[in-house]
């Protein structure tokens, strides 16, 4: 069954050696090779084939599929539609409506790359990547540039660090006598987090609504203390959710394979196979839009914001990163020789010092303000940026970079030093949760980004900072009289001039921020700490020297990014003011008068005053609370509002709106606690964790 349905909406490579001319499938090839633009005839011939087979399949439209700075995705849907001039019509689709497509995208955000008036930009079709079938479309996954050709999405600045990768990893490879390799892979595979909660609940929590989070919420009798939920029993309901999603995915060739119950109620995970970072990339946009329809189509919403419900754990996306050549072989594996070994020593101190000399970067890729509530809890790791080797990996560095005999157990001693590398163990060291990106084996999982997040531009980061470090690994290698000795000198300098960022403790300690500190790690706690950082001369000069970002277009997405954090909050804080004085504030007088009702009638038959005073005295307190916090919300929200400058407008969002937000949070929960069930207009976290 799986095997029939599987990518049997996709014009993957089956369909297209079946459909094409012998000659354009080759050409075809080649251009998903190479890049190289395909001929009109050729593009002509493919957009034909292509027409066809979606229309056979029921596709009555097409549209060119992109990923803008939003960070989801756009589509604009055209009809296979050509008036013969006889009041008759043709299903028709030419190369030039496959290659290139041209939306009216004056709305996108672009950071002031161009105004609002210059409405053009243009979707280019990107070949690498297969078409699909949504619905009655046909989806084509494209890039989106201006008119005067900068990147105004996701998916170009991806396929340029992926040329880079592969470009400096291949330089590394010769320098190894590797001929055979033409070209390096960076594969991603995406573990995806989210919630399931009840239709019916969610509607009646207009914070959810707004925002994706709850902004007020009293903590649950019983939440995820038990650890019950963890792997545990997936509930029928969810059962026949996950049914329908795989069907779906995998008629889209997204080969998930695991799912299973995440460590908070109504909380569960996915997980697809690897895949190269811009084809992960492109599923695990489509597998979060289905992640939503499916839900929908049960009854139940789907919450991909990082922290939906306080003191609940949150949800993160898991990025899996390794490099594959074209001929099967992972980089990041230890190998079965001492020339695999030295090879992979020099990928991995590749990484070590791409995360080291670029924390800022991998900290900005994951910044969001949703992700903001996540970070540094106990369900996701800090905000310093770290690496975990494990102690054994750990100790074969510790013993190259001093020159010193290597003890294994089960092997006994071996010595290290310019002559000879100790055999690397695999897969040797426990997981650690607790920090950013932990080496498991043969691949870095990345652990910070948020689950609502696009793939893209964690993997442009570590596609274009790993790619620079090789490049200069391969400028001094290239250079030496003896390889094998400056090979060995190389990883020996490299580990004691990096070493600081390995840390194979427990990330989430207040020991490890002090010890961070010693060490000169950043601490970029928000996205506002983070801004700057972005468009420093260090990574303006190393975007541009590969060709990855400008400097209009890095600074396009600071101002993207700031935007997109000012007005999040904003609209949650402007949510909060709304259910504040419209649903809270007349749950809390009703209480009250309720109260004291039956306080009045009770004084005027026994002669004094009950218990129930103390209760009318803390909501009386509290409802005051309330209608000061109004005001000291709104009177932030109108400084910030009045700030000029977007980096400047975030500092007062972080530092002036938040804090009276979570104030207004405090005075509603500890009201929400003191108010009968069925008078308190919001649906609490028990019910709302429980109702699937």
């Amino acid at each position: 069954m799986i095997q029939e349905i599987f990518g049997s909406l996709v014009f993957n490579e089956q369909a297209m050696r079946s459909r094409l001319p012998k000659e354009t499938f080759k050409a075809l090839a080649q251009t998903r090779k190479t890049g190289k633009p395909l001929s009109e005839e050729v593009a002509d011939v493919v957009a034909n084939a292509m027409k066809d087979w979606a229309v056979e399949k029921g596709c009555t439209h097409f549209t060119h599929w992109f990923q803008p700075l939003t960070g989801v995705t756009a589509e604009k849907h055209e009809a296979f539609l050509n008036p013969d001039g006889n009041g008759r019509v043709m299903m028709d689709f030419c190369g030039k409506e496959l290659v290139r497509g041209e939306p009216d995208a004056s709305s996108l955000p672009t950071g002031g790359l161009r105004a609002t008036f210059e409405a053009r930009g243009y979707t280019g079709w990107d070949p690498t990547s297969y078409a699909f079938i949504k619905g009655k479309t046909l989806y084509i996954p494209s890039v989106f540039i201006s008119y005067s050709g900068e990147a105004l999405d996701k998916k170009t600045p991806l396929l340029r660090s992926m040329d880079e990768i592969s470009r400096q990893s291949l330089r590394i490879l010769r320098l190894f006598q590797n001929r055979d390799v033409k070209r390096v892979i960076p594969t991603v595979g995406a573990e995806q987090e989210f919630f399931l909660i009840d239709e019916e609940m969610y509607n009646k929590r207009p914070d959810l609504k707004v925002s994706g989070r709850t902004l007020f919420g009293a903590p649950p009798v019983k939440g995820q203390e038990l650890s019950d939920h963890y792997f545990g029993s997936i509930q029928k309901r969810v059962k026949a959710f996950s049914h329908a999603l795989n069907q779906e995915l995998w008629k889209l060739g997204v080969p998930c394979r695991t799912e299973h119950n995440e460590t908070a109620p109504a909380q569960h995970e996915i997980a697809p196979v690897y895949e190269d970072a811009n084809t992960a990339t492109d599923h695990n946009q489509l597998m979060m839009d289905l992640l939503k329809n499916t839900a929908q189509d049960h009854g139940m919403v789907c919450l991909l914001h990082e922290k939906p419900f306080q003191g609940i754990n949150g949800s993160g996306k898991h990025n899996n990163w390794s490099l594959c050549t074209d001929t099967g072989y992972n980089l990041l594996e230890p190998g079965e020789t001492p020339q695999e070994d030295a090879q992979f020593l020099i990928f991995l101190c590749a990484v070590i010092k791409a995360v080291d000399e670029h924390q800022d970067l991998l900290r900005l890729s994951v910044a969001t303000a949703s992700n903001d509530w996540r970070l540094g809890g106990y369900e996701a790791p800090p905000a310093i940026i770290s690496i975990f080797l494990g102690e054994e990996l750990t100790g074969v560095l510790e013993a190259l970079e001093n020159h010193n005999t290597y003890v294994k157990e089960s092997t006994g001693g071996m010595s290290v030093g310019v002559h000879m590398l100790p055999r690397i163990p695999k897969d040797s060291s426990d997981r650690n949760r607790t920090t950013p990106l932990a080496f498991s084996g043969n691949k870095f999982e990345f652990r910070s980004l948020g689950s609502s997040s696009s793939t893209a531009t964690p993997n442009i980061v570590l596609n274009t900072i790993v790619a620079n470090a090789l490049c200069e690994f391969a400028d001094i290698l290239e250079k030496a009289e003896s390889f094998q000795t400056a090979c060995q000198n190389l990883i020996v300098q490299t580990i004691k001039k990096h070493k600081r960022i390995i840390f194979n403790g427990n990330a989430y300690s207040a020991e490890w921020v002090k010890e961070a500190q010693k060490r000169g790690l950043l601490n970029l706690a928000s996205v506002p700490d983070c801004l700057p950082y972005l468009t420093t001369e260090k990574n303006l000069t190393l975007f541009q020297k590969y060709n990855i970002l400008s400097e209009g277009e890095l600074f396009s997405r600071q101002e993207v990014l700031a935007e997109n954090y000012s007005s999040t909050i904003a609209i949650e804080g402007r949510s909060m003011l709304d259910i504040a004085r419209r649903d809270l504030l007349p749950a809390i007088l009703k209480q009250l008068d309720i109260l004291c009702t039956t306080s009045y009638h009770k004084k005027a038959i026994i002669g004094k005053e009950g218990s129930e005073m103390n209760t009318i005295f803390a909501l009386n307190d509290l409802c005051e609370a309330m209608y000061k916090s109004i005001e000291q919300l709104e009177s932030a929200l109108k400084t910030a509002e009045n700030t000029q400058g977007s980096i400047e407008k975030t500092q007062v969002y972080r530092h002036q709106v938040l804090p009276e937000m979570n104030k207004m949070r405090s005075i509603a929960d500890k009201a929400e606690v003191l108010s009968e069930r069925s008078l308190w207009p919001l649906p609490s976290y028990g019910e709302i964790l429980e109702s699937v």
